[in-house]
């Protein structure tokens, strides 16, 4: 840790739909807009959001790409996010998405490969994909895939964008292959549903644990709000923080918040 990078503000609009404002990008997770509700996920089946997003689709500005986690669950993608992808100049995501996503410019990356986004005053931003792994291991065919990401760039702190994973173990690859990691964005909750009897998402404990293994300078916990199968809220993520000596790591965001951070 450099001490000395440049900072990069973050902005929590709901659920894991964050603006990463980095590098003179502004990079957007995630996209989930609608107002509360039943989503369908199939025959009798459905999530129920809570709470609609802090701060609306039409009042965020330029969008220069969209890192998409996956496309399969409307909590990571709901209608009116998938209306704001094809205002979006690029979106990034696994093929499986790609190919189902009616958007123009669609880049795919698989986990451990990277795509280049030029900066606008030169230089680029190198995003990385890291694996996801939705659930227990095995799940994979259940619960679809799904991929998280690594920002790095010159004079920028390098930044983890879980997505939705549950596996530490994928987070021990990520410090290893792409480290160090100097912030973290990490999708909690504990999700789970009633068709999947296993959590999908990283609880309290398990951040806890994650955060230990990148060894950041900060955390910040999203998509541990606003939706009816999360088991956990951020306050079971402090909680945990705060057990394993790890508070100090913390950067709770309201909705609608922005804080600026350093490495």
């Amino acid at each position: 840790m450099t001490g000395d990078l440049e900072p990069v503000r973050i902005t929590l609009v709901g659920g894991p739909t964050v603006l990463i404002e980095y590098g003179g990008l502004r990079l957007l997770t995630d996209p989930t807009f609608d107002p509360p509700g039943e989503h369908p996920i199939g025959p009798g089946r459905s999530l129920t959001k809570l709470t609609g997003p802090a701060v609306a689709a039409s009042a965020l500005g330029v969008i220069d790409a969209v890192l998409l986690s996956h496309d399969q669950h409307p909590d990571n993608l709901d209608d009116a996010g998938r209306a704001l992808l094809a205002r979006v100049p690029q979106v990034i995501t696994t093929d499986a998405a790609a190919g189902r996503l009616d958007v123009a410019d669609t880049v795919v990356l698989d986990p451990w490969h990277h795509v280049e986004l030029a900066r606008p005053g030169g230089g680029v931003v190198t995003v990385h994909g890291t694996p996801a792994v939705h659930g227990p291991t095995g799940f994979d065919a259940s619960s679809g895939p799904v991929i998280g990401f690594v920002l790095a760039a010159e004079g920028l702190p390098t930044i983890y964008v879980s997505g939705d994973n549950a596996s530490l173990r994928v987070v021990d690859e990520v410090a290893d292959n792409l480290g160090p990691i100097d912030g973290a964005v990490l999708f909690c909750g504990r999700a789970r549903t009633a068709r999947l009897d296993a959590y999908l998402t990283l609880g309290g404990r398990k951040a806890a644990r994650a955060a230990a293994l990148l060894d950041p300078v900060w955390v910040v916990p999203v998509h541990a709000e606003g939706w009816a199968h999360f088991t956990e809220g951020v306050a079971e993520v402090v909680e945990a923080f705060d057990d394993a000596d790890l508070g100090h790591l913390l950067r709770v965001l309201d909705p609608g918040e922005t804080v600026e951070l350093e490495a």
